[in-house]
C-alpha cells in the first residue's frame, strides 16, 4: 500500500547569542490536537510550494519573521500520529538568521523564547510539556553533525512506539 502522508514543516528558530529557541505554546483553541504543548513553528505544505518556501511561509505567518538563513536538519516520518492517527512526513529545519520581531502570541497560542537546555531536557532544566517523540529527534536538530538525519517514529495510542534514524 502506498504511503501517502500529510507533508509538513517544523522549524526551530534559534538565537545563538542567547541560546534560546522560539516556540509556540499551543493554548488558543480547545479543539487543538496539540493543546497545552510547546512546539516549533510550522504546518502543512501547500500544493504550490516547495518545502523551503513552506517553512519560510509558516514562520512568517506564525511569528512575523522573515527567514534569511535556515538549514534542513532532517526528516521524520510519523505514521499514526495524534488523535486522528494521521500519517505525517515532516521536514525539520533550524533557522539561525531572520529579520523582524516575533509578537507575544499568534492564532495558535503564546510565543516564547525558551532556553535550549529546557527544550533538550537537560537534567538541570525543568522539562517542557511537548510531544514525547520530540525528545528523540531534537538533539539531532541542534547537534554539530552536519549530516541530515532521516527518522522513523510510528505512534501507537498517542505515544511513539519506536524510533530509528539514519544520517546522510
Amino acid at each position: 500500500m502506498p504511503y501517502t502522508p500529510i507533508v509538513g514543516t517544523l522549524g526551530y528558530v534559534w538565537d545563538t547569542v542567547t541560546d534560546r529557541v522560539l516556540l509556540v505554546h499551543r493554548t488558543a483553541r480547545a479543539s487543538d490536537d496539540h493543546l497545552g504543548k510547546y512546539n516549533g513553528l510550522g504546518g502543512k505544505l501547500e500544493a504550490d510550494e516547495d518545502v523551503a518556501s513552506g517553512m519560510m511561509r509558516e514562520i512568517a505567518e506564525e511569528a512575523l519573521l522573515t527567514v534569511t538563513h535556515m538549514t534542513l536538519r532532517g526528516t521524520v516520518s510519523w505514521p499514526g500520529f495524534g488523535p486522528n492517527l494521521e500519517d505525517w512526513l515532516g521536514f525539520v529545519f533550524l533557522v539561525t538568521a531572520w529579520s523582524g520581531q516575533a509578537p507575544e502570541r499568534n492564532d495558535e497560542g503564546t510565543l516564547h523564547w525558551v532556553e535550549r537546555s529546557r527544550l533538550l531536557g537537560k537534567p538541570s532544566a525543568e522539562p517542557l510539556p511537548m510531544w514525547d517523540g520530540d525528545r528523540y529527534f531534537l538533539p539531532l536538530v541542534f547537534d554539530s553533525d552536519p549530516r541530515q538525519f532521516h527518522g522513523f517514529m510510528p505512534y501507537h495510542q498517542g505515544q511513539p512506539s519506536a524510533w530509528s534514524f539514519r544520517r546522510l
